[in-house]
């Protein structure tokens, strides 16, 4: 069993930071495609980012592209979402996930979610 515990959100004013972290229970961490998606109130869960078991590659949403950067830590079984200049509608809340797959991780193939950490950005 894998569990994936996100933490960093909460309230921050429009153009600020935030950073949010996903750590990894199990052994396999290193071994698959992570990312991060959100899901707004009333809307579908959307992706946000990813990256490949090694870092070597990253994908994101067009929306986020240049703002937010994905990064991972496999000795710490840890994925890392830095989100800069953020805007209202970044909120949402924030899902950490194991993907099934390489590259742009869609909802359908991801095996494992985090319980999901809240962003809310203040106009």
């Amino acid at each position: 069993q894998v569990q994936l515990v996100e933490s960093g959100g909460g309230l921050v004013q429009a153009g600020g930071s935030l950073r949010l972290s996903c750590a990894a229970s199990g052994r396999t961490f290193s071994s698959y495609t992570m990312g991060w998606f959100r899901q707004a109130p009333g809307k579908e869960r959307e992706f946000v980012t990813s990256i490949s078991w090694n870092g070597g590659s990253t994908y994101y949403a067009d929306s986020v592209k240049g703002r937010f950067t994905i990064s991972r830590d496999n000795a710490k079984s840890t994925v890392y979402l830095q989100m800069n200049s953020l805007k209202p509608e970044d909120t949402a809340v924030y899902y950490c996930a194991r993907g099934l797959s390489p590259g742009r991780v869609t909802v359908g193939a991801v095996d494992y979610w985090g319980q999901g950490t809240q962003v809310t950005v203040s106009s």
